[in-house]
């Protein structure tokens, strides 16, 4: 899959995990809306969760081929924020396992949100390799084992609400 960002620019530049993406070229950056393709977006504010269901088909075409999400500080996202073209998601509890948000819920950088996705829509691969140029990166893989297998297993949005459910209930 493509990776794409909307790159605001206002987080430290050397903690950046966008940055290192597109450095490595495995991702691109785009400094406006309107240049940002479509695809599916990850949004935390997204109604819908993501799921194997969103998984590109043969007939879908691009748009589906591409992940795309907003890197800019937590301090700063708003809904408004995420007002780009696509089909969007949230994602499921999830654990940072990078420095700056480490063990915190829902607080993953970009890279991580990637490699998440990644894993749910059935690229595990792809998600260790991007995660692989990150010293911190198989930390997010082993902190969040079994949520993103059940995950990755499940059939559609409201299975993985359901398994969500299961973590938060337990948190």
């Amino acid at each position: 899959m493509e990776l794409h960002v909307r790159y605001e620019g206002d987080d430290d530049p050397d903690k950046c995990s966008a940055r290192k993406l597109a450095r490595m070229d495995e991702a691109e950056l785009h400094r406006a809306t309107r240049s940002t393709p479509p695809g599916i977006v990850l949004n935390p504010f997204a109604e819908q969760a993501l799921s194997p269901a969103d998984r590109p088909t043969a007939g879908d075409g691009a748009r589906h081929s591409r992940l795309v999400a907003l890197d800019c500080s937590w301090e700063t996202a708003e809904r408004e924020a995420f007002d780009l073209e696509g089909i969007h998601r949230s994602l499921p509890f999830l654990v940072a396992g990078n420095p700056v948000n480490y063990g915190t819920a829902f607080q993953l950088n970009t890279v991580e949100a990637f490699a998440g996705a990644l894993v749910i829509l059935g690229e595990r691969d792809h998600a260790e390799r991007i995660l692989s140029t990150f010293s911190w990166g198989h930390t997010f893989l082993e902190l969040n084992a079994e949520p993103l297998e059940r995950y990755a297993n499940c059939e559609d949005s409201s299975d993985v609400i359901d398994v969500q459910d299961d973590y938060l209930a337990e948190e």
